[in-house]
């Protein structure tokens, strides 16, 4: 079957995207809702509409999924009209990709499925979740779907995680809590935890209290102190990683993400997940586990991009907060909110705002041509100040 890569990918996100599940697909709502002041609807728009706008909202993977991955889910079409088809193995795959059993690994649609099927495992009858702000905010958002509430820490004046205070709010308000939430790195800053502060952190909490740690930037890290925590779910510690395939795999609307924890807690996890993973993903999935080689293709595009366009704004006078992923963070001066309109209206997408941090602005890494126009916009629309250096 011949299809080209915007004719698949729009005609499956069209007929698929209904079934989505996971608050990825809320938070993608609330930062372009039709209506919204300075925001670019996304829904009801033309395809050519869309296709005008440089994204740089949603940290996807501008440059799609690669041939053999292409190849993988168009041959997977046949299983189409099947129940109990062949998936690829997708959940060995994975298994044997990290090491560990198939018992320790539950597929979900994207990673955003995991954080809402944790909390609604490990926070009943008002448990919370502790945490940082700002960070992922659809653990918290979930949180108070289900009548629970989330314990949210700042960030230090580095914008970085502060293990020590995470640590003394896990022991002072251990009855209180069900699961602490570690982003890693973290989304809005781009910045990471070590491996060494994971590690304190795990040994510093209440012993048993499980620890949900999102990876889904892990791909994009060239920090040597940085480490993925899965070798924690080998040893059997409470700790629960997710991952999914919608940032550097390029699958965002495909819809395919994981857990990977010690059997006893996915048991526990398994009846909240609703395991709607179509055919095609799945097929999907198991090619860009394969792909080490385009995947790292990937991650040097993206880390020069961001370094060029991240110099060409701190040349400009506007400071950057180092990040280890596909989008970072700059600091604008004045509140986000009208300012991603001014950028909509010259057809560039910009992050939504991310409390407490109002007057930065994430921007994800596009293509060359993308960055190009938004660097062009930025200038049109920020003037020129002093130089400055990046925080550290």
């Amino acid at each position: 079957m011949s299809i080209t890569r915007r004719g698949f990918v729009g005609s499956v996100a069209a007929a698929l995207g209904y079934l989505s599940t996971g608050r990825e697909v809320d938070l993608f709502a609330q930062q372009a809702r039709p209506g919204a002041p300075g925001n670019a609807p996304r829904m009801g728009r033309s395809t050519d509409e869309y296709d005008a706008m440089a994204h740089l909202s949603s940290n996807e993977n501008c440059w799609g999924p690669p041939e053999n991955v292409m190849k993988a889910m168009n041959g997977a079409w046949k299983y189409s009209n099947r129940y109990g088809y062949p998936d690829g193995n997708i959940v060995q795959e994975i298994a044997k990709h990290h090491g560990v059993k198939a018992e320790n690994v539950m597929i979900t649609a994207g990673s955003g499925e995991v954080l809402d099927v944790v909390g609604t495992t490990f926070l009943p009858a008002g448990k919370k979740v502790l945490g940082v702000e700002p960070s992922y905010g659809s653990v918290y958002q979930h949180a108070t779907s289900i009548k629970s509430t989330a314990i949210k820490l700042p960030l230090g004046k580095d914008y970085r995680q502060e293990i020590p205070a995470l640590i003394k709010a896990a022991n002072q308000r251990a009855s209180e809590l069900g699961f602490v939430y570690l982003c890693n790195p973290n989304n809005p800053t781009g910045l990471i935890v070590t491996k060494e502060e994971v590690k304190q952190l795990l040994d510093g909490i209440p012993q048993g209290m499980p620890v949900l740690i999102d990876e889904a930037y892990h791909h994009f890290v060239d920090d040597p102190r940085y480490a993925t925590s899965i070798p924690y779910v080998i040893e059997g510690r409470p700790v629960i990683i997710a991952r999914t395939f919608s940032k550097i795999a390029a699958l965002a609307a495909m819809r395919l993400g994981y857990a990977v924890a010690p059997a006893e807690l996915i048991q526990k996890m398994r009846p909240y997940s609703m395991g709607s993973i179509n055919v095609l993903v799945k097929w999907g999935g198991v090619a860009s586990l394969k792909d080490e080689a385009g995947q790292k293709e990937i991650k040097q595009r993206v880390i020069a991009l961001r370094k060029k366009t991240t110099s060409e704004l701190e040349a400009y006078g506007y400071e950057c907060i180092p990040s280890e992923t596909n989008f970072f963070m700059v600091h604008i001066g004045r509140e986000i909110q009208p300012v991603i309109g001014e950028f909509a209206a010259k057809k560039v997408a910009v992050g939504r705002p991310f409390p407490p941090m109002t007057t930065h602005m994430r921007v994800s890494v596009g293509t060359e041509d993308e960055m190009d126009r938004f660097t062009k916009a930025f200038k049109e629309i920020f003037p020129a100040k002093g130089k400055t250096t990046a925080a550290v």
